[in-house]
């Protein structure tokens, strides 16, 4: 079992009030997340309240997009969002993921960081591939899309 931590941070210009809400509702998150163009077929399912605590989102695509879900389980506006998120495909894993939104020189610090642990067969797959390298370069792209949707350019920590 190898325990891992991926983390990436961006300057956004603009207010983390501004910023927030594109990562609070999960309907949003088709604007800015690098995993949404894996599959333009990949099913979601929306349920909960609309954004923030209880907030859940299901995905079930191609072997790219593999299939998961993620929930909100806590969220402070504008600060900080806390998450569980769920892969059931292409390995089964549960990864406690959040991002932080500090005010930064007129703008926002946003920091989304995951951690997790590879067992299995992704234990396997870790010996040869670096957790950090491999997912990190998405939240970098996933905190780039976030800014130019928000309508500044992120600028990576």
């Amino acid at each position: 079992m190898a325990a891992y931590t991926i983390s990436r941070s961006a300057f956004i210009p603009a207010p983390p009030e501004a910023v927030y809400p594109h990562v609070a509702d999960f309907h949003r998150w088709a604007e800015w997340s690098p995993w949404e163009a894996l599959d333009p077929a990949m099913q979601r399912t929306y349920s909960g309240p609309a954004s923030g605590v209880g907030a859940q989102y299901s995905w079930r695509g191609n072997r790219k997009a593999g299939a998961g879900s993620m929930q909100i389980l806590e969220a402070v506006e504008p600060q900080s969002i806390r998450m569980r998120l769920v892969f059931v495909k292409p390995f089964k894993a549960v990864n406690p993921t959040g991002f932080t939104f500090e005010p930064d020189h007129g703008g926002t610090r946003v920091t989304w960081a995951m951690k997790g642990e590879n067992r299995g067969v992704a234990a396997v797959f870790a010996k040869f591939m670096d957790m950090d390298k491999l997912v990190g370069k998405d939240f970098e792209k996933g905190l780039a899309n976030l800014g130019r949707v928000v309508g500044g350019t992120a600028q990576e920590a």
